[in-house]
């Protein structure tokens, strides 16, 4: 797969300007429990609008797909939302993450060590915060990959 793809280059340039992103909040808030919606609402615009591209691509491709997977695809990076958006700690830990410090999930850290915290562990953040175990599952496991829905996650989540 191509590092560079049109894909990531305009979601680059909505990273630098979110007002830019325009997500389908009524279409995703229709679908997601409240303690669902609530996570939803707490991430960044920026997540907010790749979390339903990602969901939309989902239903695109396997239009069967449970509701529980649905909507962990709209809240799969609710885990980010733990931190402060900042493009340029993005950027770096995504380009740098095959040599990410080994770091644990707690206690929150400060600085570029929090970066990669929440970039290795954005999935348990938001599958700890999460109610029904069905969406639980996949959101903490769309890295990682295991049962069918959060390998398929991943494979959409991953061409974005």
């Amino acid at each position: 797969m191509a590092l560079v793809t049109r894909k990531r280059l305009v979601r680059l340039a909505k990273g630098f300007f979110p007002a830019l992103c325009r997500p389908d909040d009524a279409w995703a808030l229709a679908r997601l429990a409240p303690d669902e919606a609530a996570l939803y609402r707490a991430m960044d615009v920026r997540d907010r609008e790749h979390n339903v591209a990602v969901a939309k691509l989902l239903l695109e491709r396997w239009p069967d797909a449970p509701n529980c997977a649905v909507r962990a695809a709209l809240i799969h990076d609710a885990g980010k939302s733990l931190r402060p958006y900042n493009v340029w700690e993005r950027v770096f830990t995504a380009l740098f993450e095959r040599w990410a410090p080994a770091v644990e999930p707690y206690p929150l850290r400060e600085g570029l060590t929090g970066a990669w915290q929440v970039r290795l562990h954005h999935p348990r953040y938001a599958a700890d915060r999460i109610a029904d175990p069905c969406v639980a599952e996949i959101v903490r496991l769309h890295h990682e990959g295991g049962p069918l829905w959060a390998e398929r996650l991943h494979e959409v989540d991953h061409g974005f």
